[in-house]
């Protein structure tokens, strides 16, 4: 048996990633949680990824709350991802089992890591639901969704992944590091996921480039470009029935009334934040664009923003002001 790689590799940049791994490694109990509960008088999600903002009408309690909830679905949007995510790259992983040993390492930490996170999200899950009331649902199964995705391309599967980690990244950097009033507790569970999840976006983008070079046609990369589109609109529909689900409990523990003008805002707005959160601000994020314009022909580029042009109203207010005054 011999390694199915053949094209060569920079095992330059897998080292580092092992190396950061090693240095940056973390406890959930000893260095994340630390035997601490939520706050909930404080907010989860940062106003400009909750779009809280464009919401005219709220008290500040139902303000802190829609932020609330829309920080424990975004946890448990993480921990449905990393599922097909680990997966995946056990899969990729078999490409080095009898090669570079380096690489091999990195993605054997990377899917450890991965692991870990699951866990850290499904320990979240539980702090947040003693304290806040119930009603939440988050009945997205994940075995199921992974098997959809996995149904598709490696490179498919690949670039939604290298699209995911570039976007928790940028979250967390631009949004979450320095926001005020939030939560000690979620914005550590962020810096610590955020530390890990800046060496996994490397090996994503070395194993896309890796996969892209074994594709053996265009027509190849037209029908893995087909698959990456398809999984943009699976992931629009988990989100349009989350967003739906948790406008439903927003509502409901708020008091607001369905025929409220208000009802329609929230329903609008939080859909339109979940897929700012999770599809827009990883299509436009430059690393994500750069490494697809590398891999794909100007036709294909052009059928993908065809596809994501129906989502593009997401970008929060505040980034389409600043859109046009760069232009």
């Amino acid at each position: 048996m011999q390694a199915t790689t053949t094209t060569p590799i920079d095992v330059r940049r897998y080292a580092k990633t092992i190396e950061a791994s090693k240095r940056i490694r973390w406890d959930i109990d000893r260095d994340v949680i630390r035997g601490r509960q939520f706050d909930l008088r404080q907010k989860f999600l940062p106003d400009g990824l909750s779009l809280i903002d464009e919401i005219d009408g709220l008290s500040a309690d139902q303000r802190r709350f829609l932020g609330q909830v829309q920080g424990r679905t975004y946890a448990n949007m993480f921990g449905l991802v990393e599922r097909f995510i680990g997966a995946k790259m056990l899969e990729v992983s078999r490409d080095h089992w009898l090669g570079d040993q380096t690489a091999l390492e990195a993605i054997v930490r990377f899917t450890d890591e991965e692991l870990k996170h699951q866990e850290l999200f499904r320990r979240v899950e539980r702090l947040v639901a003693a304290d806040m009331p119930s009603g939440y649902r988050f009945d997205v199964p994940a075995n199921d969704v992974a098997s959809f995705v996995l149904g598709k391309s490696t490179w498919a599967v690949l670039a939604l992944t290298c699209h995911i980690e570039l976007f928790s990244q940028a979250h967390y950097r631009e949004s979450i590091a320095d926001a005020e009033g939030l939560s000690d507790l979620f914005k550590d569970i962020f810096l610590f996921h955020w530390k890990e999840e800046s060496q996994h976006a490397v090996i994503d983008e070395l194993e896309w480039a890796r996969e892209d070079a074994k594709l053996p046609s265009d027509a190849a990369r037209d029908a893995a470009v087909d698959d990456l589109i398809a999984l943009v609109g699976g992931v629009d529909g988990i989100l349009q029935g989350q967003a739906a689900a948790d406008t439903a409990y927003l509502l409901r523990v708020s008091g607001i009334a369905e025929g409220d003008p208000r009802a329609a805002a929230v329903a609008a707005t939080v859909l339109k934040a979940y897929r700012w959160q999770y599809i827009v601000s990883g299509a436009i994020h430059p690393r994500f664009q750069k490494v697809l314009a590398e891999l794909v022909t100007p036709a294909q580029m052009g059928r993908i923003q065809d596809a994501l042009a129906p989502l593009t109203y997401a970008m929060p207010r505040r980034a389409e002001a600043a859109a046009a005054m760069a232009h």
